[in-house]
């Protein structure tokens, strides 16, 4: 029984400390990216494991310590990669209060999972918040038509219902100055661009759902890396109050994001504040931040919120938002190589795109 312990002990181990290093692999196909949203779980499993270390091998060998020294090492770059997403980060926009007289800007995202027919939790979600921004995602003609009674009271609209899981539904109580619906890198998945007028500006808003790395959607991240960033360069070029939101299938603390935030000089309100996880709603242990928002240094932070399930498979998250000086302090900045990287993976996603 021993032996068996012993023996379990160190494959588990192998394998998290394996899982631990495969993100650090620069593959695009799925069975290396995959492993970028597990992080928090793997930090878990590696300190389960370190707890259980003395009672699993009584009478270590000096491998064995060898074994242990790892574990703790792959355990602290966890936690050195998670920790920027708990209150002991440093934020990168400062939360206020509005002033008495401001109208706050507030966003709510939410996949709605295209198969679920239980409209009314969301009505209800609508109803509760009234948001003055509505973006929604995997949407499709039954989902437009079931919603309407409550964005009828939306006056600006942007509808772009698909069976693919890929369409999209936008509405606004504020006025939408003019908006594109483009296909950026896949003729079957659509986003949005939209300039919206709030508080005397023009606020561009960029609504995206790229396709995820997993097998039965897309066996690799290229695509979805081509358009998150992509957008970041577009937002980079457009130099105003900016927001790039949604569902990004890509999770906070990955290489991309990390780019993506270096290349658009976008700031991410969740650092510092908690990892505000939106799927997998129906799994407690299987859960990472894969619905964002992204601002430019224009803004500062009312509120921010993952709410109630309403029977998706993504939890809906919020967002209120007033526009203040821009403050540029808190900027990631890109190397030349970063740069590089940047152009490179966009161009292979529209090649890929374009090949498809």
């Amino acid at each position: 029984m021993e032996n068996y312990t012993y023996c379990l002990y160190w494959i588990i181990s192998i394998l998290a400390i394996f899982s631990v290093l495969i993100p650090s692999v620069k593959n695009t196909f799925w069975t290396f990216r995959i492993f970028d949203y597990p992080r928090f779980q793997k930090f878990v499993i590696l300190i389960v494991l370190i707890v259980l270390w003395k009672f699993a091998i009584p009478e270590p060998t000096d491998y064995d310590k060898v074994l242990l020294a790892l574990e703790v090492v792959f355990a602290l770059y966890l936690l050195y990669i998670i920790l920027p997403y708990t209150r002991f980060g440093k934020t990168m926009i400062d939360k206020v209060k509005p002033n008495d007289d401001e109208t706050t800007l507030d966003i709510l995202v939410c996949n709605v999972y295209q198969h679920n027919r239980n409209y009314q939790k969301l009505i209800d979600l609508i109803k509760e918040n009234n948001p003055t921004v509505l973006f929604f995602l995997e949407t499709d003609e039954e989902w437009r038509k079931a919603l309407e009674m409550v964005t009828k009271d939306y006056e600006y609209k942007i509808e772009v219902p698909l069976a693919n899981t890929y369409g999209l539904l936008f509405y606004s109580h504020f006025p939408v100055k003019n908006y594109e619906i483009n296909y950026l890198i896949d003729d079957d998945i659509p986003s949005i661009v939209a300039d919206l007028e709030y508080n005397n500006s023009i606020v561009r808003l960029y609504g995206i759902h790229p396709t995820p790395p997993v097998p039965q959607e897309n066996p690799e991240s290229t695509e979805r890396d081509a358009e998150i960033l992509l957008v970041g360069k577009k937002a980079e070029e457009y130099g105003k109050p900016a927001i790039v939101f949604g569902d990004l299938n890509d999770v906070a603390w990955s290489q991309t994001t990390k780019l993506f935030l270096k290349s658009s000089g976008m700031l991410d309100p969740r650092r510092g504040r908690g990892m505000f996880n939106t799927f997998h709603a129906k799994y407690w242990f299987l859960r990472w931040p894969l619905d964002h928002f992204f601002v430019s240094p224009h803004f500062r932070l009312v509120d921010m919120n993952v709410t109630k399930s309403v029977d998706s498979d993504h939890f809906p998250i919020w967002i209120s938002l007033v526009i203040r000086n821009e403050d540029t302090e808190d900027q990631l900045e890109i190397s030349d190589d970063e740069e590089q990287e940047v152009v490179e993976k966009i161009e292979e996603g529209i090649e890929k795109g374009d090949a498809n």
